[in-house]
């Protein structure tokens, strides 16, 4: 999408802004409405209506820009609601970071979910960072493991040696990438496929089923589970509207949340493997490969200066949330 129609998508949202009914809540997200945040974002919207007279306005990806604007706009206040991974908010929140130390989260979807609802690095040391930028962290989830699609095989580090890896422009996933080998390249989602196509990059990563759904299967040819990551993607609502909705409205939302992450985290079971499926369906000649623990053993390596890597970036904080999390992970573990 060109800038300028970034620009007018902007505009619009502002004049909604002020001509909505104050009872509409727009809420913007990163995929379609068909995919995990779409999903989400139905179910959410969904209990709210049922259980009120304020109706939500979904948003989905393309519709007000990329990520970037999106947040701008949650800032702004345009937005009361904006579903967003913390790849995107680690510009403004470098913490938020830690979700991209390779090998620090763990595949197990039964894991994930427990982790995510009970750990106190999650809900109880990230939301005051949220906060300080206008921002009210209502919940994190996972999306499911990523996995890397490229051109050419990758079975150990040295086969992403000069690969241009399309990253998040997030500074640690750009350090991950290097680490891992490759020559790691931020792009807004929109340019990736034509990318892609055109050998401008060799390698993208994300969910399998976003591989499916954006069909990155058509310009890759090799799927790749390292086991380094999980997509963990977070809602947030602007600081100023929550602290001004009353008891009632702030216990909708927070039941909405709740109703949405039981519902998503049920979604997924079984999802991953269902979209591989329909992969190998449309391009048989897809090789799909899981590594062995031998092979990963130097993705697990380049982990540790990764890890190394985000507490220089982030001091004491970070340091202190990433404890915790390993032992939020410990806790949680079946």
């Amino acid at each position: 999408m060109k800038r300028s129609s970034l620009l007018a998508g902007t505009a619009a949202v502002a004049m909604l802004a002020g001509a909505a009914a104050a009872d509409t809540w727009r809420y913007a997200f990163e995929e379609s409405l068909q995919e995990v945040q779409g999903q989400f974002a139905q179910k959410f919207k969904e209990h709210v209506e049922a259980n009120s007279d304020h109706t939500v306005q979904l948003f989905p990806f393309g519709t007000l820009g990329e990520s970037a604007d999106i947040m701008e706009q949650a800032q702004a206040g345009i937005l009361q609601f904006v579903n967003q991974s913390p790849g995107f908010t680690g510009a403004l929140i470098p913490e938020a970071q830690v979700f991209f130390v390779p090998y620090l989260l763990p595949t197990d979807q039964e894991h994930l979910a427990a982790f995510y609802e009970e750990s106190k690095a999650v809900n109880e040391m990230f939301p005051p960072l949220y906060e300080e930028q206008g921002l009210e962290l209502l919940v994190m989830y996972p999306e499911g493991e990523v996995a890397m699609t490229t051109k050419e095989p990758v079975q150990t580090c040295t086969d992403l040696d000069e690969v241009k890896f399309r990253v998040m422009t997030n500074p640690l996933l750009v350090e991950s990438y290097r680490a891992f080998g490759a020559t790691p390249t931020p792009l807004p989602w929109g340019e990736v496929y034509g990318a892609l196509q055109t050998n401008i990059i060799q390698g993208q990563e994300n969910p399998t089923f976003f591989l499916y759904s954006t069909k990155m299967y058509e310009v890759t040819d090799h799927i790749t589970y390292t086991g380094h990551n999980v997509f963990t993607t977070a809602l947030m609502a602007n600081d100023d509207f929550y602290e001004g909705l009353g008891d009632e409205d702030q216990q909708l939302i927070q039941d909405a949340v709740e109703v949405a992450y039981d519902f998503i985290v049920e979604y997924q079971e079984g999802l991953a493997e269902q979209e591989l499926a329909k992969i190998k369906e449309a391009k048989p000649e897809m090789t799909v490969t899981v590594l062995s623990e031998e092979e990963r053993a130097c993705f697990v390596e380049a982990a540790a200066d990764v890890e190394a890597t985000f507490i220089e970036m982030t001091g004491d904080s970070g340091a202190a949330i990433l404890e915790q999390m390993k032992a939020d992970l410990e806790a949680t573990a079946p």
